[in-house]
Formats: structure tokens, sequence, C-alpha cells
């Protein structure tokens, strides 16, 4: 796809390298065990304007199950909206972190590793890059 600018970004979760996700964000476990790798042939889907993440913030996509964020001007990151303490979604993005409305757990919009537990490890990132003036899922 032509047009796809290399300022999007996408750092690896903390911990251990978890195997890309499946077709569609969200399918699966949150912990990535048992995934197959993501078709190569499936084509970037668009999530958002770039304006509509603020710098410094993020926005939950709970019918994608994805959660984008930009921490820094032109830096975007997508990560998978499950929390890995115990399954619940996570539902607002705040303060520089990614929250679930569970048990509390908090991470980090930069690159979804835990702030604040009981989670003990980070979220499933996405790759994602930005097209034009869209942000897709890759």
């Amino acid at each position: 796809m032509a047009g796809i600018g290399a300022t999007a970004a996408c750092a690896p979760a903390a911990g251990p390298a978890t195997p890309a996700p499946t077709a569609e964000p969200g399918n699966g476990p949150s912990t990535g065990a048992g995934l197959q790798p993501a078709p190569a042939s499936r084509a970037p889907r668009p999530v958002a304007n770039v304006s509509d993440i603020p710098v410094g913030g993020g926005r939950v996509f709970p019918d994608l199950r994805v959660v984008l964020t930009q921490p820094a001007r032109g830096e975007f990151h997508g990560f998978s909206i499950v929390c890995t303490h115990d399954g619940c979604e996570l539902n607002a993005v705040a303060d520089g972190t990614i929250d679930c409305p569970c048990h509390g757990s908090r991470y980090a919009i930069t690159d979804g590793s835990v702030v604040r537990g009981p989670a003990r490890t980070g979220l499933r990132t996405y790759p994602v890059a930005v097209d034009g003036d869209e942000i897709v899922l890759l």
C-alpha cells in the first residue's frame, strides 16, 4: 500500500515476545498462547483519523478490540483492549496510562507495559501505520 508513513511506531510489550495476533484483533486468548501468525495477505484496516488520537493520550475502540495511543506527536501504538490480569476490557486512557475498570491495572501508553498491577504482563501490541491522515492496523 503506497503512502504508509514511517512515523508510526509500535514497541514490543514488556516480557517475552508473543506471536503476531490472529487475523482480527481480539480473537483468541490475551496472553498470546496458541495464536497463529496473521496471514501475510491481510490488508491494512483503517481505525481512526490521526486527529482523533490526542497527543499524550489515546482512545479505546471496543468494536475493534484495540486501543490506539499517541505518546508523542506522530508516534502511534496499537494495543489489545484485553487486560492481562483477568481478561476485562480496558475502557479508558488517562494521565499516560491505559486503564482497566475491574481491578485497577494500568498500562503505559508508550509500550503497553504494566505501570500498576495487579497485572504482571504487558498488553499485546498490534502493528499500526499512518496512511495519509488515517491510522491503520497492519
